[in-house]
């Protein structure tokens, strides 16, 4: 892996951390492709469980590296997949859970990504603005369908059409990060370990139901109850109900 993204294995837990600090973590395409050979490996491996998104230095990232992104503009012309999309294509592939550990600036993309992550902490230190207008480009990784889906139309337009800054607590009153910590990486590794805990092909279902576009109730209470009586013939279920009868915690670490 490039030094710019450093990539932690432990405990079942795989950080993944922008480290550019001097640059503010503004993304080059060599980190983005980094960052996403990161979560494809780490997604096929069974000893990865959880996923942390995190940046070195007191700041998660500024978005994209402006003179990168000028050299080789993403989704111009043909040829390969460009790397900013291989890294949006992979975070949206990941089957396990991902935490963003937000500290400091969180800026276009930096933000953008937070809607793909399952959980969001955040410092009192973030701040988060998409200003995507504001250098006379259009909003990116489906921001502008999820935003409004997410905060409502209006609120939505705060961030992408003004390119508002807002703190920690305006993100957690709008529903964009969970929950504020000094610590804000401690608060992400107790999350991730929790999950970490949890049954491995349980939390893969149920997050593949919650990214499931929408659709009819009726279709998705079948589709829930396929899944549940797949779940129930499961090895996974079995050590669930087994440590309940026998009053333990269950074990889940022999399952990939």
């Amino acid at each position: 892996m490039s030094e710019l993204v450093l990539v932690e294995d432990a405990e079942g837990i795989r950080t993944i951390r922008f480290n550019r600090p001097e640059k503010k973590n503004a993304l080059t395409r060599p980190m983005y492709t980094a960052a996403a050979e990161a979560l494809e490996s780490g997604d096929a491996d069974p000893a990865i469980r959880v996923f942390i998104i995190a940046g070195a230095g007191g700041i998660f990232t500024a978005g994209n590296d402006l003179v990168d992104f000028m050299q080789a503009p993403p989704h111009v012309g043909g040829g390969d997949t460009p790397p900013v999309e291989h890294f949006m294509r992979a975070l949206l592939a990941v089957q396990k859970p991902v935490i963003a550990a937000v500290d400091g600036l969180a800026i276009g993309i930096g933000v953008t990504m937070l809607m793909h992550c399952d959980l969001v902490y955040a410092s009192p230190r973030a701040s988060f603005k998409t200003p995507f207008v504001d250098l006379a480009l259009a909003p990116e990784y489906g921001s502008s369908q999820v935003m409004p889906r997410m905060f409502g139309h209006v609120i939505a337009a705060d961030l992408l059409l003004l390119g508002s800054t807002w703190d920690a607590d305006k993100a957690a009153r709008h529903g964009l990060i969970n929950d504020v910590a000094d610590d804000v990486e401690a608060l992400a590794r107790a999350s991730a370990a929790n999950l970490a805990a949890k049954a491995p092909g349980s939390l893969r279902a149920a997050k593949a139901l919650m990214r499931r576009p929408a659709e009819a109730l009726g279709d998705r209470i079948s589709m829930e109850g396929g899944m549940f009586a797949e779940l129930l013939r499961s090895e996974e279920f079995t050590e669930a109900a087994t440590a309940f009868m026998e009053r333990r915690k269950p074990d889940f670490s022999k399952f990939g």
